[in-house]
């Protein structure tokens, strides 16, 4: 493990690479024994600093929650990340592309929790139980770390790699949609380039937000109504290039769109 000095120095790092828009070498070049607990510690003490400065924590994202990514990555869980109030973009309001280093979008199905879940035990049933609406959403992501060459203690150290989320109109009970059978489908200026379906996030949604219920317990942190999740991605993530205008539409979910500046 890192030393708490080494924690702190890395974490800063990552906070000037964000700020001055200067990708960094991946963290694990240097320090090729970090381990998981090492990276999220890294992450905590950056999400804290932001909280400390005034952001509010409104959620969590899951990554890596596809088999895909998993066997790509050589890890057999997912990994997770901060949703902060000021990461939120909009559908009405282009996103300044010049923000972002490496900018990407992912197609998500977004849990908006009615009431608190418990951490350790949390089951899927336990899930949509507390689950007040599923929502259309799309995550823009971005990595701090060069040419996204990242391993798995690089991304979680960069927040999983989360830069940004927006959540579409639609609000759907869980009694009223089969969250495993949602079909998602991103278009890029009107030309569809991503497809999938949301049963390819750990062959149910509600799966990933159960073990991220349980994960960030082990951290003294709970899921609480209010909260929003994104368990992960249903298609492969798209490169973002300035001028995109991207509409991922949900089967019996509804839409939600996200335009960059150009």
């Amino acid at each position: 493990m890192l030393s708490d000095v080494t924690r702190r120095r890395l974490a800063a790092d990552l906070a000037r690479a964000e700020r001055s828009r200067v990708p960094i070498a991946p963290l694990t070049d240097a320090h090729p024994d970090m381990d998981v607990v090492d990276a999220y510690e890294i992450q905590l003490l950056n999400i804290g600093e932001r909280v400390a400065a005034g952001a509010r924590v409104v959620g969590h994202k899951v990554g890596l929650s596809s088999a895909a990514m998993q066997q790509m990555m050589g890890v057999d869980e997912p990994d997770y990340g901060h949703l902060l109030d000021d990461m939120a973009v909009t559908e009405d309001t282009p996103v300044a592309t010049a923000n972002y280093l490496y900018p990407r979008v992912e197609v998500e199905v977004g849990f908006i929790l009615g009431s608190d879940l418990p951490g350790a035990g949390c089951t899927e049933d336990d899930v949509l139980a507390a689950t007040e609406a599923f929502a259309p959403a799309i995550e823009l992501i971005d990595s701090r770390i060069a040419d996204w060459q990242i391993k798995l203690c690089d991304t979680i150290a960069d927040n999983a790699s989360s830069a940004g989320w927006v959540l579409g109109t639609g609000r759907v009970a869980p009694t009223d949609l089969d969250i495993t059978a949602v079909d998602a489908a991103l278009t890029r200026n009107g030309a569809v380039v991503a497809t999938g379906r949301s049963d390819a996030v750990l062959g149910n949604p509600a799966t990933a937000v159960a073990w991220l219920a349980r994960k960030v317990e082990s951290f003294g942190v709970r899921l609480r109504a209010g909260d929003i999740v994104l368990p992960g991605t249903a298609t492969r993530a798209i490169d973002v290039r300035p001028g995109d205008e991207f509409v991922a539409d949900f089967t019996g979910l509804g839409a939600v769109r996200l335009g960059f500046e150009r």
